[in-house]
């Protein structure tokens, strides 16, 4: 990699705003706020709205569509068409 062209890639602590779940990763995301982590360093902190401890997918909490009730009423609206 050229040296001058590619940002910091470092590591960063993201938190979950619903949970408050944390994990360490790196990054290449900047931040003013920093944590202590559990080995004793700071790291800068970003704090994330959805990750996979909040969101509906990865929670299972996800509602599946009414894709049958969709197309009947697609048809309903615009007729079936044969080929």
């Amino acid at each position: 990699m050229k040296p001058t062209i590619h940002p910091e890639y470092h590591p960063v602590v993201f938190q979950d705003a619903t949970t408050g779940t944390a994990f360490l990763t790196r990054s290449t995301a900047r931040s003013d706020r920093t944590i202590a982590w559990s080995d004793g360093n700071t790291y800068p902190l970003i704090v994330a709205d959805v990750t996979s401890e909040s969101h509906p997918f990865w929670t299972g909490t996800a509602r599946t569509l009414d894709v049958a009730g969709r197309v009947e009423k697609f048809e309903r609206k615009y007729g079936r068409r044969r080929p």
